[in-house]
């Protein structure tokens, strides 16, 4: 069994049932479990930051997939959800990122793992601590909760606990 965490992101339409769907959709995968799943986050753009906050979790779980399968799959449940392609970092329906796949560090044709910019953002690294303060990220070597400790204070304040009464 194969070790995963998955990067969940949304910011059109109902954002919450976006993130609702997208879970449903993985754990009705017959090849991933999940077992964990992060608090929801509303966090502010990163990168293209006309568009609205995104609302963002993490969850942790195994699969029987390899890693280009695994993509396959989250590219499956996006376009089911109805997610277009449009200018990078953009606004989206649904954004299903593969952060770990068990402690590899590969590079894939359209893959890279872990993501490539997980160590560096608080919309990642903040509900990942939630749920696993002590993993280790591959690439660093370092703990969630060490990297988390190295952000700037500005970018921990954009990234708030999400609550339906918000």
């Amino acid at each position: 069994m194969n070790e995963i965490i998955i990067g969940l992101g949304t910011n059109l339409g109902d954002r919450k049932r976006n993130l609702d769907k997208a879970i449903e959709l993985l754990n009705e995968h017959e090849a991933i479990t999940i077992e964990k799943v992060s608090s929801i986050y509303e966090t502010k753009p990163v990168g293209y930051t006309k568009q609205d906050d995104f609302l963002n979790m993490v969850i942790k779980g195994t699969t029987q997939l390899k890693p280009s399968e695994l993509l396959d799959a989250c590219q499956a449940i996006e376009k089911k959800l109805g997610r277009e392609d449009t200018v990078i970092n953009g606004p989206r329906i649904i954004d299903l990122d593969i952060l770990v796949y068990n402690k590899e560090n590969r590079q894939l044709e359209n893959l890279r793992i872990p993501h490539p910019r997980m160590h560096e953002r608080a919309f990642v690294l903040i509900p990942l601590h939630e749920i696993s303060p002590d993993f280790i990220i591959p690439t660093s070597g370092k703990e969630v909760a060490d990297l988390l400790d190295h952000l700037s204070d500005k970018e921990k304040r954009g990234v708030v606990k999400w609550s339906e009464n918000n």
